[in-house]
């Protein structure tokens, strides 16, 4: 079982930057790829980023890459997103989630493909 908690999240002006932390309990945190996912309102929830975990694969949509980095610190248990040049089009309650991949470098990106969630934490970005 692994629960998971998200952090960071707020409101900030358009060109802004914020960083979502994740903090997972459980064991074997090196076993499971982590994403984030986001859904706006009136919006199906999308793949944001995801990184395979070891950390040696990562993976983001078309829209926030070259703005978003994933990171983990498999030490102590935490997957991060750092955002840069924030858009209003990011505005979204942001999750995290956890795939158990044996520890392999696959990682998903589709929900589906994620047992574990956290709650969400809400980041809107103003024009």
């Amino acid at each position: 079982q692994v629960q998971l908690v998200e952090s960071g999240g707020g409101l900030v002006q358009a060109g802004d930057s914020l960083r979502l932390s994740c903090a997972a309990s459980g064991r074997g945190f090196s076993e499971y790829a982590m994403g984030w996912f986001r859904q706006a309102p009136g919006k199906e929830r999308e793949f944001v980023a995801a990184i395979s975990g070891s950390g040696g694969n990562l993976h983001y949509t078309y829209s926030v890459k070259d703005r978003f980095t994933i990171s983990r610190d498999n030490a102590k248990n935490t997957v991060s997103l750092q955002m840069n040049s924030l858009q209003p089009e990011d505005t979204a309650l942001y999750y995290c989630a956890a795939a158990y991949t044996r520890g392999t470098d696959r990682y998903g990106v589709s929900a589906s493909e994620y047992e574990y969630w956290g709650q969400g934490t809400q980041v809107t970005v103003s024009s």
